[in-house]
């Protein structure tokens, strides 16, 4: 009976139910977009942390660079310019510790010991600078006339006087090379600024290449110096081979080059030295306590989490993630909130007309128990219609932006240290020490709205609250209703 009863009136008061349904509609619609917008946000932040640090890296420690050590790290290059061979190209490689003051290996380990730490990995940012190029010796030309007398001293004397002429050709062409090149910790590949990027022709490196003379480049870099597998690229003289090409899965490269830690701390002269310690927690939920574990039992060293880098993330994409995370979880709530209300009140007006109506079938016996089931019945089911086309339009609403897919940039704001912009590490050639400024980096992610489990359950919970709002509100109108007041409205 309930079941018979609730079909027919629903089909009887199709035009209602819809605008009921559809007011719910339209908020929970609103809610699955921003929602997905919302995690879209979340995914390409980040990923452009991810371009930073890589996967499974949760923080990094590393030691702010000195001014006394920023003097001594100036390049400096030394000649032959009287070398009387004008063919011989002379070159020079300058081999700088980028970014931080070193930090002694012994303190991986010491980082790696404290509470809450899972595993923790040592890397050295280098910064090569490479000169070469030849000197050419002038060729002196006498001038035409020129004499060796002194005919123009007074007292006719007729000292010889110095060769009248002129020095022409000659000098140096030199050019220079400024690229990056980091020490990586090849026994725990899973940790480091290599996991921030992708194999995609030849290998990495294996855990047996501690102090092997391998390296693997850059896509970007062995494009620019036509590098590929089996290619030599020389560093101070030494001669590496190319093993592998790795491409960023976002963003810029940690480094131009990589090598064996072992391989850098030699190069560098900084033996059993490194610039970044890169750290995994046991817990992501705790990284904040693991944070200040390490700052306090570590002294001297700065700890670096995703979270401090997400501060510093600006651009369309910081101003479009505030938007939606408060305007529009705002906006979408006052939707919500006000298409339950026209519900509640659509759902009592309607009982208001049906006063005869319940008033009968209170006559014939319905309890208000059983009458103020059947409104709330029916209420619920405008919710579930109304959820079935919220969720319809919210995923509507989600493709387009993902088919869209809008890009937006993020800007990581600069950093003293002469590090990468925002992050630890590598990136960035050129001159300069420690001290440096890094100039801020900016990166193109493109937006997605992806929808989850979560977003759809969240949807369908509206509607079944909305349901019942809505039925409370008829349902509290329908129960005060008596008999006598159907009477009254018999003509």
């Amino acid at each position: 009976m309930f079941f018979t009863y609730l079909r027919r009136e629903l089909r009887r008061r199709r035009k209602a139910a819809l605008v009921v349904a559809s007011g719910l509609a339209l908020g929970i619609a609103l809610v699955i977009v921003v929602n997905s917008v919302s995690s879209g946000m979340g995914k390409a932040q980040d990923k452009v942390l991810q371009s930073l640090y890589g996967l499974g890296t949760d923080m990094t420690v590393t030691k702010a660079a000195t001014p006394a050590a920023s003097g001594s790290q100036q390049p400096r290059f030394q000649f032959d310019a009287n070398n009387n061979d004008d063919s011989k190209t002379q070159s020079s490689d300058r081999v700088m510790v980028q970014g931080f003051t070193t930090l002694a290996s012994t303190t991986v380990t010491k980082v790696a010991g404290q509470k809450g730490v899972s595993d923790a990995v040592g890397g050295l940012s280098l910064n090569v600078v490479k000169v070469d190029g030849q000197f050419t010796r002038g060729q002196f030309r006498q001038n035409q006339g020129s004499g060796t007398g002194g005919g123009g001293n007074r007292g006719g004397g007729g000292g010889g006087g110095a060769p009248q002429g002129e020095v022409t050709g000659g000098g140096a062409n030199f050019n220079i090379n400024a690229y990056t090149v980091y020490g990586t910790d090849v026994t725990k590949p899973a940790l480091g600024p290599l996991t921030s990027s992708k194999i995609t022709s030849g290998r990495t490196f294996t855990t047996a290449e501690t102090d092997a003379k391998v390296v693997v480049a850059d896509s970007a870099y062995a494009k620019e110096k036509k590098l590929k597998v089996g290619s030599t690229v020389t560093i101070k003289s030494v001669k590496y081979k190319v093993i592998g090409i790795a491409t960023a899965t976002s963003g810029d490269a940690a480094a131009n080059l990589y090598i064996p830690l072992t391989q850098a701390q030699t190069l560098s002269g900084d033996k059993d030295k490194v610039t970044t310690i890169y750290v995994k927690a046991t817990d992501s939920q705790q990284i904040s306590a693991v944070k200040k574990t390490i700052t306090s039992n570590v002294s001297g060293t700065t700890v670096t989490t995703s979270a401090d880098l997400a501060d510093t993330v600006s651009g369309s994409l910081s101003t479009a993630s505030s938007l939606a995370t408060s305007v529009g979880k705002w906006l979408s709530i006052a939707v919500l909130v006000a298409a339950f209300l026209v519900a509640g009140l659509l759902t009592s007006s309607a009982v208001s007309r049906r006063v005869r109506e319940f008033g009968t079938l209170k006559a014939l016996g319905w309890k208000s128990g059983r009458v103020t089931r059947q409104v709330v019945g029916e209420a619920i089911v405008n919710g579930l219609v109304g959820g079935v086309l919220g969720i319809a339009l919210g995923l509507a609403g989600a493709y387009v932006v993902t088919a869209i897919s809008p890009t937006l940039s993020a800007s990581l704001g600069s950093t003293g240290g002469g590090g990468r912009a925002g992050g630890p590490g590598g990136g960035g050639g050129g001159f300069g020490g420690p001290g440096r400024q890094a100039a801020a980096k900016t990166l193109d992610v493109a937006l997605t709205a992806p929808v989850n489990a979560t977003t759809i359950a969240l949807a369908v919970g509206l509607a079944v609250a909305g349901g019942l709002i809505a039925g409370a509100f008829g349902g509290w109108r329908a129960s005060r209703l008596r008999p006598a007041d159907a009477l009254r409205r018999v003509e």
